[in-house]
């Protein structure tokens, strides 16, 4: 109801009409552009921050890994060196613990031990049971292997009671957590690697195990934030921060609780938790950290066990990010409003030179409908096209003034003449009808000739398939045909009479076109009644038929010459494959042309010194069996319509013959006379 009378007035004045083509772009354009601008700003920063965070995973990521590998690779060069193999030979047991804790603090490994072909220590002696490790055994069986792998308190506390210690992180409440009862985490998480080790003659002679202990390895993770996190590389004050959970617990982080105290012993979020161990998926998006929102990356830890026992992290604090798209987003719409203002105003000035002149040109045509042919709109201050039209208005009053008695006279004049060309259009009325009538009789004649083709058509096509499965019967029974040999060639006859029928309708439906007589078909079912055709010869090896008809459009042309070079293709790509294969067989559309008729066998192949030749006359390779006429005779078959065939070999990889049938076809001159 409310629209109604804004309606209303802009139906009937221009003023109301510019006024609103002005303030249009203010009140509906400005906000959908605001509301695009705000989507495509907040999407595509959504996009870039998480592309972000997430190419900075995959550096921790590599890092992570080239520590592993670089540990693995220590102990296997270790476990190859001559000083190891020589001890091995003495066996001594205090030259080899010695040696090993040399070894150990030389490479910064927080334990290193030798273990004899049955997975206990050797040296140096300890508590520590290390037989049941996946990597152990996998050393045992000659193979190096490195994984994540997570120590007890008393497994720690077996190899050296310093690392139980060590491991030993206070668990501190953490918004957003999962509920837990646990008050500390006792359990080590370890770089765990174990090579075998091989005595001088080659044999095994038992396996080196070391491993470094990741709680509360601070150098790790300021490593992995110095190399994701560059001085610089984070703009508007935001910083970066790297961390290793054991389950959900910080046992390794550069996150801060305050000024100069490790976020350790912290929880992550319940929404990450079950995410990234409960599912196994990789976090990438925002998450709140300890006590603030960071774009964040997490990715799932695996053990030896292929269990999800910690998480990698990498993120960067958020809010410096959001202020400054705030403060773009701020500008960009500040410059659009400013700009739909000024544009406004300048829109209203220049409305207003246009409403107003054509507001008196109303109103002087409004007096001259009222009968005062002498109003004049006048003068007008405005020179462009509208104070144009004005004074074309007033010379086209005055010339209206000086027509009108003009029209008077013509009006007489007019009906004489029309009278008189009623007359002649009655004629050629009665003209139009008789043309009427020829036309319908011309269309009835035409049907007639389309049914009589029709008919012929749908006769020849059982006809075809009954000679064709008559021919089949004989060759089948062989001499058992014998008595009904007659019988045989009375159905012969009555074929052929039937084909002669065909002929005189087609002669009858056609008569000029029956020297090449071409119907519209559908080349998908017209490739069934072929494969019916040649399925004696399918059975005689194991061949599989894959059918794949995409083809919408029907062509024009004869169906038994089209039918008769499908048929030979199809039986050279049987021939091509003696001892079985598959045969396949596509139809699509050609562009806007046609269609296109594919036959593809897994044979031998066509060599390239032949292909250029197989559509020559008498030209065949197989000199027992072929007249070398079959492709010849197709190709002139086809190019008689304006069709043509084309063939793609490679020896060893079959042969692919491809038909192209135009939609209409264009004859050749000797086709046609």
């Amino acid at each position: 109801m409310l629209l109604e009378p804004l309606k209303s007035r802009l139906q009937l004045s221009v003023r109301a009409k510019l006024l609103f083509l002005v303030l249009l772009p203010l009140l509906v354009v400005l906000p959908i552009l605001t509301g695009l601008t705000l989507y495509w700003a907040n999407t595509y920063y959504d996009r870039l921050l998480i592309y972000k965070v997430n190419s900075d995973l995959a550096v921790a990521h590599q890092y992570f890994g080239n520590v592993a590998d670089h540990l693995g690779q220590n102990v296997d060069g270790l476990a190859r060196s001559y000083s190891l193999v020589s001890l091995l030979g003495q066996h001594t047991q205090a030259s080899e613990a010695s040696w090993l804790m040399w070894a150990r603090d030389e490479h910064k490994l927080d334990f290193l031990y030798l273990l004899d072909t049955h997975g206990r220590i050797i040296a140096p002696s300890s508590r520590f049971d290390a037989a049941t490790w996946p990597i152990v055994k996998q050393a045992l069986q000659g193979e190096s292997s490195t994984a994540i792998d997570i120590f007890t308190s008393a497994q720690l506390s077996a190899i050296d009671p310093a690392l139980a210690r060590r491991a030993l992180i206070e668990i501190v409440p953490t918004r957003n957590a999962a509920t837990s009862s646990q008050r500390m985490e006792t359990r080590g998480m370890m770089i765990h690697t174990a090579t075998p080790v091989y005595d001088a003659h080659g044999q095994l002679a038992g396996v080196l195990e070391g491993g470094v202990l990741l709680n509360q390895n601070l150098d790790f993770v300021d490593t992995i934030n110095r190399l994701v996190y560059k001085e610089g590389s984070l703009p508007f004050g935001s910083k970066g921060t790297a961390t290793l959970f054991l389950d959900d617990v910080r046992i390794a982080t550069n996150v801060h609780l305050f000024e100069g105290k490790r976020a350790l012993g912290t929880r992550v979020s319940r929404v990450v938790r079950d995410t990234v161990l409960g599912r196994g998926a990789t976090w990438l998006q925002r998450a709140f950290v300890v006590s603030d929102w960071y774009v964040s990356g997490y990715e799932p830890i695996q053990d030896s066990f292929g269990q999800r026992v910690g998480m990698l992290y990498v993120g960067f604090l958020e809010a410096p990010f959001n202020t400054a798209k705030t403060v773009a987003l701020a500008g960009v719409i500040l410059v659009i409003v400013l700009v739909s203002a000024a544009g406004g105003f300048i829109s209203l000035k220049w409305a207003r030179a246009i409403f107003l002149p054509l507001e008196k040109m109303n109103q002087t045509m409004s007096a001259v409908e009222a009968g005062d042919l002498s109003a004049r709109t006048g003068k007008l201050a405005s020179q462009d096209e509208i104070g144009l039209l004005a004074r074309h208005f007033d010379q086209l009053l005055e010339k209206l003034q000086a027509q009108n008695h003009e029209l008077k006279k013509w009006a007489d004049e007019l009906d004489r003449k029309v009278v008189e060309r009623t007359a002649e259009l009655e004629s050629a009325n009665q003209r139009l009808i008789d043309t009427q009538k020829q036309l319908v009789m011309s269309e009835k004649l035409a049907a007639i000739g389309e049914l009589t083709a029709g008919v012929a058509h749908e006769i020849n096509n059982p006809a075809a398939v009954i000679q064709g499965n008559l021919d089949l019967l004989v060759e089948l029974i062989g001499a058992h045909a014998d008595p009904v040999r007659e019988e045989i060639r009375l159905i012969n006859q009555q074929i052929q009479r039937i084909r002669l029928i065909v002929t005189n309708l087609l002669q009858f439906a056609r008569p000029a076109e029956f020297a090449g007589y071409v119907e519209p078909l559908d080349v998908n079912p017209l490739l069934s009644d072929c494969l019916v055709l040649v399925r004696h010869q399918l059975g005689k090896t194991r061949i599989v038929v894959i059918q794949d008809y995409r083809a919408t459009r029907h062509i024009t042309m004869n169906r038994n010459e089209l039918q008769q070079v499908i048929v030979n293709l199809m039986v050279n790509a049987i021939h091509a494959m003696p001892r079985g294969g598959v045969l396949t067989l596509e139809t699509c559309d050609w562009e806007n042309i046609g269609v296109s008729i594919s036959v593809t066998d897994t044979g031998a192949g066509i060599a390239p010194e032949v292909l250029p030749r197989i559509f020559d006359p008498f030209f065949t390779t197989r000199k027992q069996h072929g007249s070398g006429l079959g492709l010849s005779i197709s190709y002139g078959l086809l190019e008689r319509y304006g069709n043509h065939i084309s063939v793609v070999s490679e020896p060893g990889k079959g042969a692919t013959f491809t038909v192209w049938i135009r939609t209409e076809p264009i004859y050749a001159e000797s086709s046609v006379n």
